[in-house]
């Protein structure tokens, strides 16, 4: 069962220990050994990060240009749907424009014929009653 003592306490029992044994906090301190980083370590370690990085930068810019190269892929396939149904819609466009050309000629005609069905019953009955 872990033992809870304060601060207070735990200071205490540290200047006891010192007091006693003066050379127990050598002994503890040499045995965890402490390393310090030297210019050249730090140097060292600041080029593995630049390799690293410029490493993690040509693999994402290769990533960006396949992905520009997919997405310029489909945005052509895209394009060229939309120019087939532009061009679909055209032909439809003119076929019904043909239609009513054709439409309009026959309105034409029908015009021109009526009125010169009129003209000659018009002609017709004044003839009729001026002989009749």
């Amino acid at each position: 069962m872990p033992v809870t003592i304060t601060k207070k306490t735990f200071k205490k029992l540290l200047k006891e220990t010192l007091k006693d044994e003066p050379g127990i906090l050598k002994e503890i301190l040499l045995s965890y050994p402490i390393e310090v980083a030297t210019k050249d370590d730090i140097k060292l370690l600041i080029e593995m990060m630049d390799k690293r990085f410029e490493a993690l930068q040509r693999e994402m810019d290769k990533r960006f240009e396949a992905l520009q190269r997919e997405m310029n892929a489909r945005f052509e396939a895209v394009d060229k749907r939309f120019e087939a149904l532009q061009r679909e819609m055209n032909a439809r466009f003119e076929g019904v424009d043909k239609r009513f050309e054709a439409m309009d000629k026959r309105f034409s005609m029908l015009t021109w014929f009526m009125g010169a069905g009129f003209s000659l019953l018009a002609l017709l009955i004044a003839l009729l009653k001026l002989f009749g």
